[in-house]
């Protein structure tokens, strides 16, 4: 059966309210090797963040929480860090315009661009409100995701997107192709086991994770674990990805896994699971 990397594409690590590094320990206990690290949203971390200073302060503690992580695994932590994209209904609450509220989430992107750019993080978080919101805030937001594609086709990195549940998202594709980001460096979080556009990041459910390792096209695996004391396991735990792997090697879904955890990753990061594993 598949004995490889085992890489959670999406967790989140909370030092400030959560588990912190003991969930990664969990994560390694269960048999994972490799972790994305994205950073909460700037709220729950720092509190409100009107500009680069509250960036750095949020993208930090994931930078030192993921060194910590990094530490205990067989393999990598890596931190993905940007924007979350419900801070436009944050800023808006709080007086600014839409126009006003894009103009700081994307110096909070330029600041997670800089971060790749001069290391440690792997690649940049952006996306659009997955819950109603009216013209001028879907267009807002939907600039600051075309900013986070450029900025990520500068320093040469990826784009992972928080967006409203779909199966084709080519659309988005586009604009990041049109920002001169080819389609594979772009990854839907929380995704079906299927998506037109961009690379989906395949929550681990496992009808959703049969699905996509039943077809041929590239995908990653993720928990979208919060780390948050008062909703623990949400959405689903750290150990959930290193066990539906080996639920799938059990089902004979070596070369899928291989897929997921290997060719993928190079694929769309540029990392190398299995050169990285001790």
């Amino acid at each position: 059966m598949y004995d490889g990397p085992v890489l959670d594409n999406h967790l989140h690590l909370d030092p400030v309210n959560g588990r912190g590094v003991e969930a990664a320990e969990a994560f390694a206990d269960a048999g994972g090797t490799h972790l994305n690290v994205l950073n909460k949203p700037s709220w729950h971390l720092v509190g409100e963040v009107d500009g680069e200073e509250g960036f750095r302060e949020a993208f930090d503690i994931t930078v030192e929480v993921t060194r910590e992580a990094d530490a205990i695994l067989r393999g990598r932590a890596w931190p993905v860090l940007g924007v979350h994209p419900a801070l436009v209904s944050q800023l808006i609450d709080r007086g600014y315009t839409p126009e006003e509220a894009a103009g700081v989430m994307k110096r909070g992107i330029d600041v997670a661009a800089a971060y790749v750019a001069e290391g440690p993080a792997l690649a940049i978080k952006s996306g659009r409100p997955h819950y109603e919101v009216d013209d001028a805030v879907w267009d807002a937001s939907n600039e600051v995701m075309r900013h986070s594609f450029a900025r990520a086709a500068e320093v040469g990195c990826a784009v992972q997107l928080h967006t409203e549940n779909a199966e084709d998202l080519t659309e988005v594709a586009e604009w990041a192709e049109a920002e001169g980001l080819p389609r594979e460096r772009v990854v839907k979080h929380y995704a079906d086991g299927y998506l037109e556009g961009p690379i989906p990041s395949v929550i681990a459910d496992r009808d959703e994770l049969e699905r996509a390792c039943e077809g041929d096209w590239p995908f990653l695996v993720e928990t979208d674990f919060i780390d948050d004391p008062e909703r623990p396991g949400a959405v689903l735990g750290p150990r959930t990805v290193p066990k539906r792997t080996r639920w799938l090697a059990e089902q004979g879904h070596d070369d899928a896994l291989r897929r997921a955890h290997v060719e993928t990753p190079s694929r769309v990061y540029g990392v190398d699971t299995e050169a990285t594993l001790e």
